[in-house]
């Protein structure tokens, strides 16, 4: 028998929720856990050569990638250079799960089209002090992406013999 006070999700929150599980920062998260986004979540469409944000911009949110390609840059004079290209299902804007911070890096659109969902920073925030747990899981799984990017930038540094390139960590 189907319990009467158990929520049920309509065919897209379900297909988002689904989404959602393939998503580094989401993906340790049980789907009553992230269903607590779902009101919070914008829709974005941007064009080749879009801006999504600037370094030094404030985090205000976190992006996904439901569609294209965009990279991410850091700029050494008036020039930009590519340290990541992020595909299908992949997160960017992370440091907005930390209060206060900025961005340490340019995120423009390099395919034709790219769809983006993103959460805005005071979304995450009000949920994490509603859900400690929530918090818990989410700073766990940004720990251990930082992680990850120190070793690349260990490992691309050791191997650079002096001559160091960032475009290296991604290798």
């Amino acid at each position: 028998m189907r319990n009467p006070f158990r929520r049920t999700y309509t065919d897209p929150e379900l297909a988002l929720l689904e989404f959602f599980s393939q998503v580094q920062f989401f993906e340790s998260l049980r789907p009553t856990e992230m269903v607590r986004f779902l009101p919070g979540i914008h829709f974005r469409k941007y064009v080749r050569d879009e801006v999504v944000f600037f370094r030094n911009d404030p985090s205000q949110a976190i992006y996904i990638l439901k569609k294209g390609e965009v990279s991410l840059n850091i700029d050494i004079k008036d020039n930009f250079e590519k340290i990541l290209e992020v595909k299908k299902g992949g997160a960017f804007g992370e440091n907005c799960f930390l209060p206060d911070t900025r961005r340490i890096y340019t995120a423009i659109v390099q395919s034709e089209e790219a769809d983006l969902i993103l959460i805005p920073n005071y979304i995450i925030q009000e949920i994490f002090e509603s859900n400690p747990k929530i918090k818990a899981k989410m700073m766990t799984s940004l720990a251990e992406f930082y992680n990850n990017n120190n070793k690349r930038l260990f490992n691309s540094y050791r191997s650079s013999f002096g001559f160091f390139n960032l475009a290296q960590m991604f290798e």
